[in-house]
C-alpha cells in the first residue's frame, strides 16, 4: 500500500492549531499564577493585620516567633510564584520575538511580490489598454475569458494589499504585546526583589527574637509546655464529649451494643453524612473572614526545630467581634467549657463532628438543629495581644480528620 505524504496545508493547519492550544494553555497558566500571587499578597496583608496588630501590650515572644515564621513561609511561596510568572513571561517574550522575526520576513515577501505585480501591471498597461486587450479577442468566448482573467488579477492585487495591511497590523500588535510583557516582567522582578528584602528584614527580626528566647530558655520552655498542656486538655474534652455523644446516640437508636467509638446511623443521619462527604474540599470556613495561623498535624518548633508539636485541628486568626459559624447543617451535641479556658460548640453531621473552640459567648444550646452559616458564638479576643483565634477541629466518629482537606482553600 502506498501512503500519500500529507499536504503542506494539513501540516500548516496542525501547527496553527497546536500553537493556538499552547497559547491558550499559557494564558490559563498565567491567570492561575496571578490568582495565586494575589491570594498570597492578601494573606500577607491579613497576617500583618491579624497577627501583628498594634496593641497596648505586645504578645509574648513565642506568639511573635510563630507569626514571623508563618509570614516568612508565605513570603517564600510568593517569591516562588512570582519567579514562575517571570519565567512564563520570558518564554512568551522569546516566542513573540520569534513570531515578530517570522512576520517581518512574511511582510517583506508580500511587499516584494506586490511591487512586482504593480510593476508588471504598469508595463502591461503601457503596451495596450484593457479595452484593446478585450477587443483584440478572436471571439466572444476568448473575450469573456480575458475579462475573467482581468477580474481575477484585480482581485489578486487587492488581496495582496489586504494581506500586507493585516500582516502590518499583526506585527504592530505583537510589538505592543512584547513591550507590555517586558514592562510586566520588569515589574515582577522589582516586586520580587522587594519581597526578598522584606523577607530578609523579617528573618533578621526573627533571629533577634530567637537570641532573646535562648537567653531565657527556661521561660520559653515553660510557655511551650503551658501551650501543650492547654491543647491536651482541650483534645481530651473534645474526645470525651464525642464518645459520650456516640453512646447516647446509639442508645437512642436502639442499639444494644454500647459502642463509644462509632455512630450507628439512622437513614436520615446517613443522608447527612453522605452529603457532608460529598462536599469534601468545598465546605465553607468556620468564620466569614480570617487566615489559617496554624495547620493540622505534626510541625517543628519555631525556636528549637528538634522539638515537635502536634495539632489535632487548625487555628484561624480573625477580627475582634467575629462570630464562629456552622460549616454544614447538623445537630448541636455539646457545649464545651474547659476549666480555666473558654467555651466551645460541637455539631454532629451524620457521623462527622465539627468543633468550634475559644468562644466567649454561645448563641446555641445542646439539641438545637443548625443550618450552614448559623452563628454559634462570638470568638474570644485575647486582651494581652489583641488576637482573636478560633480553634477548629473535625472528627469522623472518633477519628481525627484534617480540616484543610475538607474546608475550601483552608
Amino acid at each position: 500500500m502506498i501512503f500519500k505524504r500529507p499536504s503542506r496545508i494539513y501540516i500548516a493547519l496542525f501547527l496553527l492549531l497546536f500553537g493556538a492550544s499552547w497559547s491558550f494553555a499559557q494564558t490559563d497558566e498565567q491567570k492561575s499564577l496571578e490568582a495565586k500571587r494575589e491570594r498570597l499578597l492578601k494573606e500577607i496583608t491579613e497576617i500583618n493585620r491579624l497577627l501583628f496588630a498594634e496593641t497596648k501590650e505586645k504578645g509574648n515572644v513565642l506568639d511573635q516567633i510563630e507569626a514571623l515564621d508563618h509570614k516568612i513561609n508565605v513570603r517564600q511561596e510568593l517569591i516562588k510564584v512570582t519567579n514562575q510568572q517571570s519565567n512564563l513571561l520570558s518564554r512568551k517574550i522569546n516566542a513573540n520575538i520569534r513570531n515578530i522575526s517570522k512576520l517581518k520576513n512574511e511582510l517583506k515577501a508580500l511587499k516584494d511580490d506586490y511591487a512586482a505585480i504593480i510593476q508588471k501591471s504598469y508595463q502591461n498597461k503601457s503596451r495596450e489598454s484593457r479595452l484593446m486587450f478585450l477587443l483584440s479577442s478572436e471571439d466572444f468566448f476568448q473575450a469573456f475569458k480575458r475579462l475573467q482573467y482581468m477580474k481575477q488579477y484585480a482581485d489578486f492585487r487587492r488581496e495582496q494589499g489586504e494581506q500586507i495591511v493585516i500582516k502590518t497590523e499583526e506585527l504592530t500588535k505583537l510589538n505592543e504585546d512584547l513591550n507590555n510583557q517586558r514592562k510586566e516582567k520588569d515589574r515582577l522582578i522589582a516586586e520580587n526583589q522587594k519581597a526578598k528584602d522584606q523577607m530578609m528584614g523579617e528573618m533578621k527580626t526573627q533571629k533577634e527574637l530567637l537570641l532573646t528566647i535562648r537567653k531565657n530558655e527556661s521561660k520559653y520552655t515553660a510557655a511551650v509546655q503551658s501551650k501543650k498542656n492547654e491543647a491536651r486538655k482541650i483534645d481530651r474534652q473534645i474526645e470525651a464529649l464525642i464518645r459520650n455523644a456516640i453512646a447516647a446516640s446509639n442508645r437512642k437508636a436502639g442499639n444494644t451494643v454500647s459502642s463509644t467509638s462509632k455512630f450507628v446511623l439512622t437513614p436520615e443521619a446517613a443522608i447527612v453524612a453522605s452529603n457532608f462527604t460529598a462536599n469534601k474540599g468545598k465546605l465553607i470556613w468556620p468564620v466569614e473572614k480570617g487566615i489559617k495561623s496554624q495547620g493540622f498535624g505534626v510541625y517543628s518548633d519555631a525556636v528549637y526545630p528538634g522539638i515537635k508539636h502536634e495539632s489535632n485541628g487548625v487555628i484561624i486568626a480573625t477580627d475582634a467581634g467575629v462570630k464562629a459559624r456552622a460549616i454544614f447543617k447538623g445537630e448541636v451535641i455539646a457545649i464545651m467549657s474547659v476549666p480555666g479556658g473558654n467555651m466551645g460548640v460541637q455539631i454532629k453531621h451524620g457521623n462527622f463532628i465539627s468543633t468550634y473552640y475559644n468562644l466567649s459567648n454561645i448563641y446555641v444550646k445542646k439539641g438545637d438543629w443548625v443550618d450552614v452559616k448559623t452563628e454559634l458564638g462570638e470568638i474570644y479576643t485575647n486582651r494581652s495581644n489583641g488576637q482573636t483565634r478560633l480553634k477548629f477541629y473535625l472528627y469522623e466518629d472518633t477519628k481525627k480528620m484534617n480540616p484543610e482537606e475538607w474546608i475550601y482553600q483552608l
